[in-house]
């Protein structure tokens, strides 16, 4: 079984130096891809000088996350798609129980191993931690993240387990099932293409897994700051293009609805503290999503499952009931 480690670029020389070594010293199993986002600083002379066994892809344009992997991905010839952020440091055999998975579980279509914060190296880290789920109304959580509650890692979960969606910051799939799915939805650019494409997999039947004997440490926030609005609106207006593109056709309107009552509050909780551009960024939002209504909806698929949540309302849980933890 082939596995190419591909990693997305665009000005990142500084993270290279930090973080290709492990990648490249620690991935002997895998080919180890740069692909470049038509980046302007010296990134693709500083990898061909100090790492010429790293392949390298050279986009157009910056295309984002989204749009940059599908380009850069139909250059790669392999089993197994590891798309790693270029901020990511991995340790030692990483890549072989993620290999175990999926050449024992043929159903298994994605993988995620354990994420852990590069500052803070135990505790996980906000993007992916121990694996992904969403509840009714279409909020991200993780299995040792909740909103801004990040748990200490004790081993509570350094074990296998279904989720349903994988980190984009180390995100394992089989490149059949990402050319079955006609790769990420380009009109996400950037933040939850990732949950997205896992759901639209999951309607398909697969199985998506965390692998807690793998384990990676992610910097997060080093491409585009949690307290960036921009980050504000590309989380608002692609939750809503996701819940558009795969509800349940019987749930979709009301979950929308009440969405987007949540994000009114979210809205007018920005602007009583005073961050501004962070209320206009959700107003932006939902604009956009208006534009692009129709466009969602056209992509939706033959089959939705019911069973997409693994929590009512993570935001009732967390804030009425206190409930932190997973």
């Amino acid at each position: 079984m082939k596995i190419a480690v591909v990693i997305l670029n665009w000005n990142g020389k500084k993270l290279l130096e930090q973080f290709l070594p492990s990648v490249v010293q620690n991935s002997p199993e895998a080919t180890v891809y740069l692909a470049d986002n038509a980046s302007t600083d010296d990134s693709i002379s500083f990898v061909t000088k100090h790492f010429p066994t790293v392949q390298i892809i050279k986009n157009e344009y910056n295309f984002g996350y989204a749009q940059g992997y599908n380009e850069a991905l139909k250059q790669v010839d392999t089993d197994i798609y590891a798309l790693v952020n270029s901020d990511v440091e991995v340790t030692l055999n990483w890549l072989q129980p993620i290999l175990e998975t999926f050449k024992n579980e043929t159903n298994t279509a994605i993988v995620q191993p354990k994420i852990l914060d590069y500052k803070r190296k135990d505790y996980f880290e906000y993007a992916g931690a121990g694996g992904g789920f969403i509840d009714k109304y279409g909020y991200p959580f993780c299995r040792g993240r909740i909103f801004e509650t990040i748990e200490k890692d004790l081993g509570q979960y350094n074990d296998t387990c279904d989720i349903f969606w994988a980190s984009g910051a180390s995100f394992f799939i089989r490149s059949s099932v990402f050319k079955e799915l006609n790769g990420f939805d380009v009109d996400f650019f950037a933040h939850q293409e990732e949950i997205d494409l896992c759901w639209r997999a999951i309607n398909k039947n697969y199985t998506i897994k965390y692998n807690g004997l793998s384990t990676i440490y992610h910097v997060g926030g080093a491409t585009l700051n949690e307290e960036n609005p921009k980050k504000t609106f590309l989380n608002f207006r692609n939750s809503l293009f996701m819940l558009t593109k795969n509800l349940p056709k019987e749930k979709l309107f009301k979950i929308l609805f009440i969405r987007m009552l949540f994000d009114g509050i979210a809205g007018i909780r920005f602007l009583f503290q005073g961050k501004f551009a962070h209320f206009f960024a959700v107003l932006k939002a939902h604009f956009h999503y208006y534009h692009s209504i129709n466009r969602n909806l056209k992509k939706r698929a033959e089959f939705q499952v019911s069973s997409y949540f693994n929590r009512n309302s993570i935001v009732f849980d967390n804030y009425i009931k206190k409930r932190h933890n997973f």
